[in-house]
């Protein structure tokens, strides 16, 4: 038995645990739970795990992984945002340090408020707190806000986010600050005020604030890319060493005061993540919780695999925290290059997709709802649409059938980029799809580089298995950011991977954009979501859970909801800090 039959065994058998064991009946269309029947993995939903820490001691993250950037102009996956944004840097805005809902809460970080709109939404001006200070002492200032702000324009600084380059006015064709050029349109006029220019009306720009690229960076601290490797703090913590892909460890900063920060509570006195280890041992030593490892927490979600060990077991179970994403995953086809450019092709994935097989592979209704559309539920008033109404197993004849139209009759070959985590997903695609003649042959990528590899638009493979979250609750925040056609890089391009340039779409974009009612333009995205999936660029695979077994002495710990369930680093410390190591 090879390693993936393994695999989808082991999910197989927990999602039969699951069902069996709670009474839970498959997701229906909007991944939601018939019955009032309780989902296991989700009995810490919204709730602090561990009770509130003690300060002090050492937070250890066990990761198989090096992050992809902690430079905040290039920091755009939804998990290193939220870790570099507790503990390294701050944000004019950010969320909430709290479990569930509340999570949601936009709350004022560096600035004194949530900044005052003038000029009809299309001038937003925020002014910073006095005291906040860098980890050598010097005062944080507006200008160095500006300045992160227009680094992240820079074409050697690719993948951060772009709401700096969609929405300032003036911006196009800027390439950043190193030629001594800056932008007329973030202003700047004493050291703790900042004003930005719009080129159009933006009722939800402080949301956009919480990005990193929103945060402060001293103009002579700027590496370039080698800032990557040591962000300046403006957080509770600074860097002490990091040995790229093997080890990171933050100390406190001795300058951040906690009489500006709202947000962060900083209870351990140090935090050390080590990276390159094996994610099945990663598992194994958070279940089983012995020595330094109880005060340990895991970076990546919880292997399909391992499900079996801790959802029969009420110990571990008790210790696991699984939020949703709020991401959609999704199979994404090179529109640009045949035989992708064909609607009917990229129709026949959609139909030949069976996304059980997919599901199970994920690690079963426990870990995971079925998708049905490309937004999440939450950008549906809880509960996604089923535009298509293709069945969940998904449709062989219908997929040939369209194949044949499309003069495929016998399918094609055909490559797809995933991410080593997503090997087991992509084999259960690989495997749907080989049933109508697509033979697909997976490439996997090191995490850490696997954004880089599939932004590179002219050597990457004409099929890739990614996600995209929205940055805050609406539409304006994910369609436009995966389908719009006009952002989209040559290299570190981000969102868009189906390349789908598509006139009336991004026609339709612009309209929703100007709508003033919120409601409206809510309504407008939903409606616009399906009218995407008829064009196929992508298809909508699953929405996952972000699962995490925690060490026994770890406390104050909960999924940060607006991060993508990520485990919030502004409030987890340890129950007893005298029994950790490091």
């Amino acid at each position: 038995m090879n390693k993936r039959t393994l695999a989808v065994l082991s999910t197989a058998l927990v999602a039969s645990f699951t069902l069996g064991a709670t009474g839970c009946s498959s997701p229906d269309k909007s991944g939601a739970r018939d019955g009032g029947a309780k989902n296991p993995a989700t009995a810490n939903a919204g709730t602090m795990v561990g009770g509130t820490p003690q300060k002090g001691g050492t937070l250890t993250v066990l990761s198989n992984q090096d992050f992809e950037h902690l430079d905040p102009a290039r920091n755009w996956v939804v998990n290193a945002m939220e870790f570099g944004t507790r503990t390294l840097y701050r944000t004019l805005v950010t969320y909430k340090a709290a479990p569930g809902t509340a999570g949601g809460e936009l709350v004022p970080d560096l600035a004194t408020d949530l900044g005052t709109a003038s000029n009809g939404a299309k001038t937003w001006t925020f002014r910073l707190k006095k005291g906040v200070k860098y980890e050598d002492g010097t005062p944080v200032t507006a200008q160095d806000v500006k300045y992160n702000v227009e680094r992240s324009f820079s074409p050697d600084l690719p993948g951060g986010a772009d709401y700096a380059a969609r929405y300032l006015k003036g911006a196009e064709g800027y390439q950043g600050p190193a030629q001594g050029k800056h932008l007329d349109s973030i202003k700047t006029p004493d050291d703790h005020t900042i004003v930005f220019e719009l080129r159009k009306p933006f009722a939800e720009f402080p949301s956009a604030t919480v990005m990193p690229t929103f945060s402060p960076v001293p103009q002579a601290k700027d590496k370039g890319p080698q800032y990557d490797n040591r962000p300046f703090s403006s957080g509770p913590y600074k860097i002490e060493s990091y040995q790229r892909g093997k080890k990171l460890v933050l100390v406190r900063n001795t300058h951040w005061d906690v009489s500006t920060d709202q947000v962060r509570k900083a209870y351990p006195d140090k935090l050390v993540m080590v990276m390159g280890l094996k994610p099945n041992q990663i598992d194994d030593r958070l279940i089983a919780s012995q020595g330094a490892d109880a005060s340990a927490v895991s970076w990546g979600a919880l292997r399909p695999e391992s499900a079996a060990k801790v959802l029969p077991n009420a110990e571990v179970r008790g210790r696991l925290i699984a939020e949703s994403t709020n991401c959609t995953d999704m199979v994404q086809m090179h529109t640009g290059r045949a035989p992708f450019n064909q609607v009917k092709v990229r129709q026949a994935v959609q139909y030949a997709l069976d996304k059980e097989l997919v599901l199970t592979a994920s690690g079963g209704p426990a870990f995971n709802d079925l998708s049905t559309a490309y937004m999440p539920a939450t950008l549906f008033n809880g509960k996604q649409p089923d535009t298509l109404k293709i069945p969940a197993a998904g449709n062989v004849e219908k997929a040939k059938q369209l194949l044949k139209d499309a003069d495929k009759p016998d399918g094609f070959t055909t490559k797809m980029t995933v991410s080593n985590g997503d090997k087991g997903r992509a084999e259960a695609i690989q495997q749907a799809l080989g049933k109508v003649g697509i033979k697909v042959t997976i490439e996997t990528v090191d995490p850490s580089a696997f954004y880089g590899t599939i932004g590179d638009t002219k050597n990457r493979t004409d099929m890739i298995y990614t996600g995209w979250c929205p940055d805050y609750p609406s539409g304006s925040t994910f369609l436009p950011f995966v389908f719009d056609g006009r952002y989209i890089k040559e290299k570190g391009n981000s969102g868009n991977h189906s390349l789908f340039r598509d006139a009336p779409t991004m026609k339709r974009m612009d309209e929703i954009a100007a709508m003033t009612d919120a409601k409206q333009a809510a309504a407008a995205w939903q409606q616009l979501d399906g009218e995407i999936l008829t064009k196929a660029p992508t298809v909508p695979v699953l929405v996952r859970r972000w699962p995490l077994v925690l060490g026994t002495n770890i406390a104050g710990a909960y999924g940060q909801t607006s991060f993508g369930g990520q485990l919030d680093y502004a409030t987890v410390g340890l129950k007893d800090p005298s029994k950790s190591q490091g």
